[in-house]
């Protein structure tokens, strides 16, 4: 999906680790929540609530999920899935493009 339609966008942006990662939230019609959000080079650990996908639409990063021992690279595009109240560590080495889906499960 490149785009979304019929949505709610909150102005204020989340702020994270000196501004190095932003995002806007996106708020749908029938309850879901969405950041999109860029990601500048530098090492981050974040927590969750909820299941958490990640898209990533550009940009170049290693994770690392909670119960793995091995980091995942991506580059350029690709998904991942960490689980509700979890931590993840990413390594960013090229500014990245990302949209975040909540999951309420």
């Amino acid at each position: 999906m490149s785009q979304f339609e019929n949505v709610t966008i909150v102005k204020k942006a989340n702020v994270y680790f000196d501004g190095k990662v932003t995002s806007r939230t996106v708020l749908f019609a029938d309850g879901t929540k969405k950041t999109l959000g860029i990601m500048m080079p530098g090492e981050y650990e974040f927590g969750t609530d909820a299941k958490e996908i990640m898209e990533i639409l550009g940009g170049q990063l290693q994770v690392l999920l909670p119960g793995e021992e091995q980091w995942t690279a991506i580059s350029g595009e690709g998904e991942f899935t960490v689980p509700a109240n979890s931590k993840f560590k990413l390594k960013v080495t090229a500014v990245t493009d990302y949209c975040c889906s909540y999951i309420q499960e």
